[in-house]
């Protein structure tokens, strides 16, 4: 009996000392709650892993859906990191309590200040531009100039472009808004809705696809699809990829419409210190190279070139503003897109 209750006595004490001890496992992993789906993000990830022991686990999902999730989750959420395709999403995500503000002398280093939230609350990690694309032969690029010019009678049902509900075309308008006020933005809208081939439908590469089949001489989508397609396994993506050129509009006025790709702290992030390594990692020379050479996005690191076929198409100016603008304007730009037609 004297034996029993020494074995139950250093059960008890070994047990006591393994709920007080930390969690390894704790403190070695990083959730990531994610909007993108990228083949190279997850070999990223998988460098990070082997370069720092930290696990990544990884949730995708819509930016919206993230989003709500983690709102419903609350304080019980396993989001470490929210990385979305839109800076007006973050910006969202900011207004709704969901991330918090931390300090990184890597990250602002990495990542210049139009391309990061000033309060510290999301970073860029790549860009792309949202340009004018036309068919070769149809259209001479001696004819385009501007976002404003495609409004003109010329390209009456030459047009097409995604529809209203597109992050990328709400945050196209939100940006357009904050440089050029209501009266300029509803004129705009107004004008490409009325020189539309067909109504708004597909995504980015159904836009090419509509210009390379001659629905439409010209659209409007974001360079790294058409990187994407013309390196692409598909022959008939890529196909329909190489009837298509590149045009940066309004380089002598407001500069080339560009958006993020971006990445913030959950609020209740329980491993915070991880968090900050990771997207510290996502912004080094290594990362950014990566991601460029791969996916063809523009690296926000300065330090880091374009990839070769971005820097075929030439170098642009980008519209001089801070990307916090597409979230704070998005209702409004919204707002204008309805009551200007655009479906």
């Amino acid at each position: 009996m004297r034996n029993f209750f020494k074995a139950a006595a250093l059960f008890l004490s070994t047990t006591s000392l393994l709920a007080c001890a930390p969690s390894q496992n704790n403190e070695q992993i990083v959730n990531i709650y994610s909007e993108r789906h990228y083949d190279i993000d997850q070999v990223l990830y998988d460098q990070f892993e082997a370069e720092t022991g930290i696990k990544v686990n990884v949730i995708q999902s819509s930016a919206d859906d993230l989003i709500v999730r983690m709102q419903n989750e609350g304080a019980d959420t396993s989001a470490d990191v929210l990385i979305v395709a839109d800076a007006g999403r973050l910006e969202r995500a900011k207004a709704l309590d969901l991330l918090q503000s931390f300090q990184s002398n890597t990250l602002n280093n990495n990542v210049p200040a139009n391309l990061r939230d000033d309060e510290r609350f999301w970073y860029g990690l790549t860009t792309r531009a949202r340009v004018i694309v036309y068919h070769v032969d149809r259209v001479n690029p001696s004819e385009l100039s501007t976002y404003e010019d495609l409004t003109s009678s010329k390209w009456n049902k030459r047009l097409v472009m995604r529809s209203s509900t597109s992050l990328y075309n709400q945050s196209f308008t939100s940006a357009y808004y904050a440089i050029n006020g209501e009266a300029k933005t509803l004129e705009l809208i107004r004008g490409l809705v009325a020189n539309l081939a067909q109504d708004p439908r597909g995504n980015d590469r159904d836009q090419a696809r509509f210009v390379a089949s001659g629905i439409a001489d010209v659209a409007i989508m974001n360079t790294y699809y058409l990187g994407r397609m013309l390196t692409s396994s598909d022959a008939a993506e890529k196909e329909v990829a190489e009837k298509i050129g590149v045009f940066f509009p309004n380089q002598l006025t407001t500069g080339t419409h560009v958006n993020i790709s971006g990445a913030g702290i959950s609020k209740y992030a329980k491993n915070r210190a991880n968090a900050i390594k990771l997207l510290e990692f996502l912004s080094s020379e290594k990362a950014q190279g990566d991601f460029a050479n791969v996916n063809f996005e523009y690296p926000v690191n300065p330090r880091v070139e374009a990839n070769d076929l971005l820097k075929s198409w030439g170098s642009f100016k980008a519209q001089n503003v801070n990307l916090s603008v597409l979230g704070e304007f998005n209702a409004k730009a919204t707002m204008l897109m309805n009551e200007g037609g655009w479906r």
